[in-house]
């Protein structure tokens, strides 16, 4: 029965990010005037929650060498498969080429891997029971709201089809689930899977920032500082209310 529950319970937080493509989606045409904006709000909010969502966690239940390790891997593997995709010509997404579509791809693919290890600490969360758990749940059931914008964009500049940028948004999130039923059936070695796990997504976050979100908002250099500042501090002022 807990199994089932859980299934739920991770099942809505991936529904989550499918409320962040909702705005995106709402605006239609007039998304490419304000995506260097956007694009620099997602950047904030990544950075923010690849610290205080991910590393910061990590750190605290894990060993340094283990959370740096996924540190550095994340963000090779994202450089690496930033640099393979530069070098292929004719990529396509929708609409878009070249660096959109590679921007595209690489967001929803590096979302989706992360998800992995929030799930893990969502059955963690979930096994250990009471406020904690229920903590963990609201917090990473947040932070997929702007998840779901972040790959929204892409897609939304694409010309993809408004019901297929909403499920492609959950679908980011589909790990979750498989990922909290394991760390719930072997609760007791989660902590060492967390620890780099969670420094493999901050990694790969960060790294998707530097390589693709940042060039992104660069196109109109004041709104994409402006969105970036608030980006970042919203998901700070949500991080620590959730804190209390």
């Amino acid at each position: 029965m807990d199994a089932v529950l859980l299934t739920v319970v991770a099942s809505a937080t991936a529904l989550a990010t499918g409320l962040g493509a909702v705005p995106v989606i709402l605006m239609g045409s007039r998304i490419a005037a304000l995506a260097p904006a956007l694009w620099g709000a997602a950047g904030g909010v990544m950075v923010v929650a690849a610290v205080l969502g991910l590393l910061e966690p990590a750190l605290k239940q894990s060993g340094t060498t283990e959370v740096f390790a996924g540190l550095a891997t994340g963000a090779l593997a994202l450089a690496t498969a930033s640099l393979a995709m530069r070098r292929r010509r004719g990529l396509r997404l929708g609409a878009l080429q070249g660096a959109g579509a590679r921007r595209g791809l690489l967001i929803a693919g590096t979302l989706f891997a992360h998800s992995l290890p929030e799930g893990l600490a969502i059955g963690a969360a979930w096994a250990s029971g009471g406020a904690p758990g229920a903590f963990v749940v609201i917090a990473i059931a947040l932070q997929n709201v702007p998840e779901g914008m972040v790959t929204a964009l892409p897609l939304s500049e694409a010309g993809i089809s408004r019901p297929r940028i909403f499920w492609a948004a959950v679908a980011t999130s589909a790990p979750q689930v498989p990922g909290a039923l394991a760390a719930y059936w072997a609760v007791t070695s989660v902590d060492d899977v967390l620890g780099f796990s969670f420094g493999l997504a901050a990694g790969a976050m960060l790294a998707l920032v530097a390589l693709e979100v940042v060039p992104a908002a660069r196109e109109s250099p004041g709104l994409g500082l402006k969105g970036g500042l608030a980006g970042a501090a919203l998901m700070t002022a949500l991080a620590a209310g959730l804190s209390v």
